[in-house]
């Protein structure tokens, strides 16, 4: 959701090539925290081709006027020659963890593949905050982030994704290596990024304003065995399986109910 020219997905993209056939397709501008929206907006759709930089030379991809959801259907509907056996959403810019997880284009593009019964695998990289609704793309090392990617992906295409898991939400600490343990994590029911308050009549409301967020992570609150537990406290990567099952249990509403 970072935009073609980032190079979180060049990362990505450096992945794939090392397992198969690539393509490449993504936004043309920046696009975070779009979620799985569908916006209609001018020049939707609009298609060029770009050149990747991968491993010291470059390869083909797609730059598309669009939501990472979107790319994803442009790329399944008219751009791929066959199905696709995996999709690789990311790297991104900053962590995807908590239940903040539901605003984020990294995982909307994973969702959408899934629809389409694609396999998909979301990654994120841990960045300071300022970083990840940037358009100037900072210099990272995305080292360990590839490599736990990379593992991750052959497990799937070797073993097939867990029963009932549409995506695996992969999250990688800023001082993990190659080596950092992964650790199958839940999905933390608590927000991850919260909004500041700023309180009533504080500024100009016919003025643009974008409101700021921060980070929360309380240890004594957060489920012990929570994405946000092990990325934040433990240091460890995380590994959450997502499922497309949205609804609560239909007994406990039914007893609700009546």
């Amino acid at each position: 959701d970072d935009g073609s020219v980032a190079p979180g997905l060049h990362a990505a993209a450096e992945v794939g090539a090392a397992l198969g056939d690539v393509l490449i397709v993504a936004p043309a501008t920046q696009h975070t925290v779009m979620s799985r929206s569908r916006p209609f907006t001018p020049g939707i759709g609009i298609i060029q081709t770009t050149e990747v930089p991968m491993n010291g030379g470059t390869h083909p991809g797609y730059a598309v006027t669009a939501s990472p959801a979107l790319c994803v259907a442009h790329a399944l509907v008219e751009l791929a020659p066959r199905k696709p056996v995996l999709c690789l959403s990311g790297i991104n810019y900053g962590e995807n963890i908590g239940f903040s997880v539901t605003g984020s284009g990294t995982l909307g593009a994973a969702l959408e593949a899934s629809s389409f019964g694609v396999p998909a695998i979301a990654s994120s990289l841990e960045t300071p905050l300022s970083l990840t609704h940037a358009t100037e793309y900072a210099a990272l090392d995305w080292d360990a982030a590839k490599a736990h990617l990379h593992q991750l992906a052959v497990q799937v295409l070797e073993g097939g994704m867990p029963e009932g898991v549409a995506v695996l939400n992969l999250n990688v600490p800023a001082d993990a290596t190659a080596d950092t343990k992964q650790r199958i994590t839940c999905l933390s029911t608590h927000n991850y990024y919260t909004f500041n308050p700023i309180g009533p009549n504080t500024r100009d409301y016919s003025q643009p304003h974008r409101l700021r967020e921060s980070r929360i992570a309380d240890k004594a609150t957060l489920e012990k065995d929570s994405d946000v537990y092990a990325f934040v406290h433990d240091r460890v990567v995380s590994v959450t399986p997502i499922a497309r099952v949205l609804s609560a249990p239909l007994d406990d509403v039914r007893d609700w109910a009546t």
